[in-house]
C-alpha cells in the first residue's frame, strides 16, 4: 500500500498493511526546519506547499495536512517594507498595518496603533457572518474581507476567492496518488472564538446564548462551503479544527449546546456532497466528552491528549470508539517528542501501537502539533516504529 491507501483504509476502519503515520506540525516547525523563508511560508502558497512536501518526505508521513489558506497572488504589492526588530521580522503594509513574524511561531497582524483587531460582540450581526479565517494575511476582520481588500466578501458560494485553494491544488498535484492530502476548516465554535478573542467569546456564551447560536449557524454554512471547495481542489479528507471545545475551556453542557449541533451540521453537510473522511481535532481535556464528539457524526478523533496535557487514556478511547470511529494521536508532543530522547519516542510509539493498532482504525501521531523545536530525529522515529511494530501481517505489536 502507498500512504494514501494506508490512510484511507485506517480512516474507513479497515486494516492496512501497517499503521499509518501522520503528524500535524506546528507552523513554527516548518519555519525552523523546511529551509525556506518563514515570511514566504506564511504568505506564499507555493512556499508553504514546498515546506509541506519537504517535511512529509523527510519524516515519512503517509498524509499531509494543509492548514494554511491560499493567498492573493499579488500579496507582495501590499508591502511597504520589511525590517527586523527584536528577533522578529516586521512587515509594514501600505495601509499602515504591520505583521510581527517570529522565527518559530505564527505571525500576528496589528493595526497602525499597535493593537490587534477583534470586533465587540455587540457590533456583530449574525447575518453578515459566513466564515472567519484567522490565518488570512490581514488576520481577523469584520465584516470579513480578504487580504487588504477593503470590500467585504459577500456571504454565500462566492465568498472564498479562487486562490484560497491554491495550496491544496499544488500539494495534491505533487503528491499524486501516493500521499493522503487533508484540508482543514475551523469549526463554527472555533471561528466564533477567533472572531471575538477567547475571553470575550466565552463571556458571550453567558451573556447572550441566543445570539451566539445565530452566529454559529451562519458560520457552519461557511465551513461546509469551504470544505467542499477543498475536496474539489484535491483534498482526500477534511479535518474540522475544534481546538476550543475541550474541558479546559467549556463544560459538557456548553459543548452540547454550542459545539455538537453545529459540528454535526458541518460533518453532515460535507458528507452529503462528498464521500470523504471527515474527522475532528480537539485538544486538551476531552476524556469526558468522547461520546459527545461521536454524536457530531465525525468519523474520527484527532489528538487524544494524554496526561498531563489532556485526559485521554488510549486504551479507554480505543474501547469506547472501536468499530465506529478511527482514532489518531495520543503520543505526548512536548514531554516525549520535544523534550525526550529518540529512545523515549520509540518506546512511547511502540506502546501506542500495542494498545490501539489491533483491529485497525488507528493512525500513529503526536497528540497535538509537533512543537517548533522538536528534534527531527525524534519525528522520524515514529515512522520507524510503525514499520517495525505496526505491521498487521507480522508479529503482534
Amino acid at each position: 500500500m502507498n500512504g494514501r491507501q494506508r490512510m484511507d483504509a485506517a480512516m474507513r476502519l479497515g486494516v492496512p498493511d501497517r499503521v499509518p503515520v501522520m503528524c500535524q506540525l506546528a507552523l513554527g516547525h516548518y519555519f525552523l526546519h523546511a529551509g525556506l523563508d518563514p515570511v514566504e511560508i506564511w504568505h506564499a502558497p507555493g512556499a508553504f506547499a514546498e515546506a509541506l512536501i519537504r517535511l512529509q518526505q523527510r519524516y515519512g508521513f503517509d498524509g499531509i495536512l494543509v492548514n494554511l489558506p491560499g493567498r492573493d497572488p499579488d500579496w507582495r504589492r501590499a508591502i511597504a517594507g520589511i525590517e527586523t526588530r527584536g528577533g522578529e521580522r516586521i512587515i509594514r503594509w501600505r495601509n499602515g498595518w504591520f505583521t510581527a513574524a517570529p522565527a518559530d511561531d505564527n505571525p500576528h497582524v496589528y493595526r497602525a496603533d499597535g493593537t490587534r483587531f477583534f470586533p465587540s460582540f455587540d457590533e456583530i450581526d449574525p447575518d453578515r457572518l459566513f466564515y472567519v479565517e484567522p490565518h488570512d494575511a490581514s488576520g481577523v476582520t469584520y465584516p470579513y474581507s480578504w487580504g487588504f481588500d477593503p470590500e467585504p466578501a459577500a456571504p454565500g458560494p462566492g465568498f472564498f476567492p479562487p486562490w484560497h485553494y491554491d495550496t491544496i491544488r499544488e500539494v495534491a498535484a505533487r503528491a499524486g496518488e501516493e500521499v493522503s492530502v487533508h484540508g482543514e476548516v475551523f469549526s463554527p465554535f472555533s471561528q466564533f472564538m477567533e472572531l471575538l478573542d477567547y475571553t470575550a467569546g466565552l463571556v458571550a456564551l453567558m451573556d447572550d446564548p441566543q445570539k451566539v447560536t445565530a452566529c454559529l449557524d451562519r458560520l457552519a454554512a461557511g465551513a461546509i462551503e469551504l470544505a467542499c471547495g477543498q475536496v474539489r481542489a484535491g483534498a482526500h479528507a477534511v479535518l474540522v479544527s475544534s481546538a476550543f471545545a475541550g474541558g479546559g475551556l467549556i463544560s459538557r453542557d456548553h459543548y452540547a449546546a454550542f459545539v455538537l449541533p453545529y459540528e454535526r451540521r458541518v460533518v453532515d453537510g460535507i458528507r452529503a456532497v462528498h464521500d470523504v473522511p471527515v474527522y475532528t481535532h480537539t485538544c486538551g481535556a476531552i476524556g469526558d466528552r468522547l461520546d459527545l464528539m461521536e454524536a457530531t457524526h465525525t468519523q474520527g478523533i484527532d489528538t487524544l491528549d494524554p496526561p498531563p496535557l489532556g485526559t485521554v487514556e488510549l486504551a479507554d478511547a480505543k474501547q469506547r470508539t472501536a468499530g465506529r470511529l478511527f482514532i489518531k494521536g495520543n503520543l505526548d508532543p512536548v514531554n516525549t517528542v520535544w523534550l525526550g530522547t529518540r529512545e523515549d519516542v520509540i518506546a512511547a510509539a511502540r506502546d501506542r501501537l500495542r494498545i490501539a493498532a489491533p483491529g485497525g482504525g488507528y493512525i500513529l501521531s503526536t497528540a497535538c502539533s509537533v512543537p517548533p523545536a522538536a528534534p527531527p530525529g525524534n519525528i522520524t522515529a515514529l515512522r520507524e516504529a510503525a514499520e517495525e511494530w505496526g505491521r498487521y501481517e507480522g508479529p503482534a505489536a
